[in-house]
């Protein structure tokens, strides 16, 4: 597994910024069907974070089908998930992504017309790219 940062400072929750690296990770084949997650307990170690904040992000992503946890064996990836199972977890990326950008922008200082003219330009900079 690739390296996770946690941005305390961020508006985005720890977990939630773990679920989306671990996500991150899965589509970019970082991480592959069968490959073993730390520990629960293990990562919150390394992240110096609560041992619940990173249950609740294998929580999420367990309902979401991209992991399983077998008891006394692991946590794994899973093959991909099922197409209602990835779409949920696409949206909820998405939503946190365009959360996180809001709230950051205002944040600056930009009014909400500088906001949309900056999401228009960007769309339309990255056309045919998907």
């Amino acid at each position: 597994m690739k390296e996770i940062h946690i941005d305390f400072r961020a508006s985005s929750p720890v977990y939630l910024q773990l679920v989306q690296q671990i996500q991150q990770q899965v589509a970019a084949e970082e991480l592959k069907p069968g490959d073993q997650l730390p520990t629960v307990r293990q990562l919150a170690a390394e992240l110096r974070v609560n041992f619940n904040t990173i249950a609740r992000a294998y929580r999420i992503l367990d309902e979401a089908g991209l992991i399983s946890t077998q008891q006394g064996r692991g946590t794994y990836i899973l093959e991909a998930p099922p197409p209602e199972a990835a779409t949920e977890l696409r949206l909820r990326s998405m939503d946190e992504l365009t959360r996180n950008y809001i709230i950051e922008a205002i944040r600056l200082g930009f009014t909400e017309s500088e906001i949309y003219s900056k999401v228009r330009n960007e769309l339309s900079d990255h056309k045919g790219e998907e």
